[in-house]
Formats: C-alpha cells, structure tokens, sequence
C-alpha cells in the first residue's frame, strides 16, 4: 500500500494567521483512491527547512504533497529548495508558458515579464497544469536517493491546489494504488463523547480487520469516522456498511445521517420531502437558527421568516408576548419560549415555528438561572387545525461564542426530533 505525507508550507500556518485546510482537502482527495496519510507537517517559507522537511517525509513515504510557496514573490522558495534537494536545474516549460499565456490573454491582458518564471518547473517534473491560476505544480519522481518515490508541488491557494488535485494529481496515483479505503462520517446530536462511546463498546471490540472507529467531538456535538481499508472495493465497501449498521442499531436515536451532511440540510430535506414550512424567533442566538437553516440551497421553499427580538420589548411588540409573562417569569422561562414560538407561528404562517431565549454570558446568570440556560419552544400546527407547543430547558456550558452555537444546535436538534418523530 502507498503511503503519502503532506507538507504545509508557509509562515502564516506557524503564526496561526491560517487554518490548514489544504491538508484536510488533499488527506480526503488521497484517501479516496487508497492512499493513507501518515502525516502532515508544516514549515517556514524558508529554503532549507522546506528541503529538510520534504527530506524527511521522502524517507518513509511513496508521495510527498507540498503546498505553498510557488508564488513569484521573494517568500517563495519551494521551487528553489526542490530543485537543490534533488539536485537539478529549473528550466522553462513550454506548455506551461503557452497556458501562462493564455490566461493573462483570456483577461486581455499580457504576461508580465516578472511572472514568466510561473511557467519554469525543476528539471525532470510532469507539469499539473493550474486551470484557475498562474503558478505550475510538477510532480517529481525523486530518483533512487529517495527510493523512486515522488514529490509533489502545489501552490498553496485553496482553489488552484483543489483543481490540480481533481485534475491531475489525484487520476496520477490512483492507478498505482493497490487497496481502497471508504471513510463515512456518522452525524450524531444529543450525546457527549464518554456516554456515545460506551453504547459502542461492543461495537469497537468487534470491528473487522482494516477497519477503525474515530470519534471527532465539535462544539455543538460528536461526529464519527467509520474508515475501511482493504483490497477489494466491494469487501471494502460491505465491512463499512456492516460496522455503520450495527453503531445504528445501539445509537440510532442520535444519528440524523451518515455521509457528509449537516444538521440543516437534513432538517431541509425532511421539511420538503413532508411540505412543511417553517418559521424562528430568536434572541440569546441572535439568528444563529435562520441563518444555518437559510445556508442551503433551495430553503426558500420551506422558510418563510426569522424575528429575532433580543429585547423584552421587542419580544412584546415584534411576537406578543405578554408583558405579565415576562415580568412573572423572567424573559428566559419556558413561558416566554412558549409565547414566542406561537407568536411566531402566527404571524408567519408556518407549520413548525422554533424558538430561543437563554444567557450566552459571560454575564447576565444567577443560582436559579446560570450562565448557559437555554430555554426551547417548538410549536407545530396539528391536522385538527390547532397548534402543539411544548418547550424544553437546557443546561449548557462555554463561552459565549460557544453557548450560542450549542443553543443553535439544540433548537435544531429539537426540530430534528419533531420532524422525525423522534420526540413521539
């Protein structure tokens, strides 16, 4: 089985002015064909500690992936550090030239001269053409210095690194790739990591051979990583499935779906495939709730409105809540939840209405109330033509960032558990 390592270069990721997502792309781009990663590290824009570092992954991986400092300015170095540590010159590649041109020609525009060593790549590399910018990858078989195993250079933005990997790094290896490897995350909401782990005991002590479980905690829940290696695509293929199965048959009341789908898009799917529409009336989220129901595509056919009413007054005038009930209650008390969510459901029209009311802090709680009450309610129209309420309190800790996406999830959760009959 090859094996890859990824290189990271630049001085941003030390400094944590960027998050390493190329990594994570290219480890899941890799993984898809059957190539592991073992490991990923990153480096300064500088010279020798790129060539030291792709040095050192060449010592025990079949590829090497670097991205960063392809650029033309002086704080891109790659290329240069390749080129020494594998001894060779950088020479201009005629197609690359042709396609540098090209792209400035398609803008109407010419090539500066300054940007004519884009199109140079070290001596012996197969071009990746960049179809969405202007610096040249190359993949490198290294000689028997480093075991005839490859390094490949990518810049390192996003978009340009995807596109090489699609469309020519990722075709490139697979057919040398002897195994397969399946990765399907199982989506879970409602359950910390310790109790989901111990309803999988029995699951964990019987997983197959080339088969691991991975638990993958966030701030708003645990996700889990079901990965399958072997070498036959369908044995591969039925083990996952198997392993998946038998987690939902011991958690299945917290899992809302396996494969790469979100909380709201699943929520999405369930309000149209029942045509139902729905509404929100928010105020410790802050229109947390409409904005992830409102991030997918085609929800405007299912939802109508979001009120976020922060202050008690705008919770009297926007979506009539009483002002005896608040004074009574408190603005977070299910009371108030419950008055929302109606007024909600009122005044939009919708099938199913949510709502929220808690304290975020770091300010703000008290021994009856603590920073992180969240109080829930969700109202729902019935085929008799009357209205279900119910509301919930929750108990949630963090900072506030925090306590607003954990108060988002569970008013997505609950909607979940309606829809899906999982709170019959």
């Amino acid at each position: 089985m090859m094996t890859a390592e990824i290189v990271s270069i630049g001085d941003e990721l030390l400094k944590g002015g960027k998050v390493n997502t190329n990594a994570a792309f290219i480890a899941a781009g890799l993984g898809g064909i059957g190539v592991p990663v073992r490991r990923i590290v990153a480096c300064a824009d500088d010279e020798d500690d790129i060539a030291a570092a792709c040095a050192e992954s060449l010592s025990r991986a079949d590829i090497v992936l670097a991205t960063g400092g392809l650029g033309p300015t002086r704080d891109d170095r790659t290329k240069k550090a390749a080129a020494r540590l594998l001894n060779r010159g950088i020479e201009e590649n005629p197609q690359a030239y042709e396609m540098l041109v090209s792209w400035f020609a398609s803008r109407g525009r010419s090539l500066p001269g300054n940007l004519r060593d884009q199109a140079a790549l070290v001596e012996g590399s197969i071009l990746v053409p960049n179809p969405v910018g202007t610096a040249a990858g190359m993949i490198l078989s290294c000689g028997e210095r480093f075991g005839n195993r490859y390094l490949v250079l990518m810049p390192g933005v996003p978009l340009e690194m995807q596109a090489m990997m699609r469309e020519t790094v990722l075709p490139f290896f697979a057919s040398g790739s002897s195994s397969f490897m399946q990765h399907t995350p199982v989506k879970t909401v409602g359950i910390g990591e310790s109790q989901l782990a111990e309803l999988l005991v029995a699951v964990e002590d019987r997983l197959p051979d080339g088969t691991t479980l991975a638990y993958l905690p966030h701030v708003a829940g645990v996700d889990l990583m079901v990965s399958t290696t072997g070498a036959k695509q369908d044995a591969v293929a039925r083990e996952n499935r198997m392993v998946i199965e038998a987690i939902a048959a011991r958690a299945g009341r917290y899992i809302y779906a396996t494969g790469e789908t979100s909380l709201e898009e699943t929520i999405g799917g369930l309000l149209a495939a029942k045509g139902l529409t729905i509404a929100t009336a928010e105020s410790c989220t802050g229109g947390l709730v409409a904005s992830r129901l409102t991030d997918i595509p085609g929800s405007s056919a299912y939802f109508l409105q979001g009120i976020v009413a922060y202050s008690n007054e705008a919770k009297i005038s926007l979506l009539g809540v009483s002002r005896q009930i608040i004074e009574a209650h408190g603005a977070v008390s299910e009371p108030v939840a419950e008055a929302m969510v109606l007024g909600a459901l009122r005044l939009s029209g919708a099938d199913v209405a949510v709502s929220t009311t808690g304290i975020a802090g770091p300010s703000g709680g008290s021994e009856e109330k603590p920073v992180g009450t969240l109080c829930i309610g969700l109202a729902r129209k019935v085929p008799d033509g009357g209205v279900a309420a119910r509301t919930h309190t929750f108990r949630l800790y963090g900072t506030r960032l925090q306590c607003k996406q954990r108060f988002a999830e569970a008013a997505l959760r609950e909607i979940w558990k309606s829809l899906s009959g999982g709170d019959e």
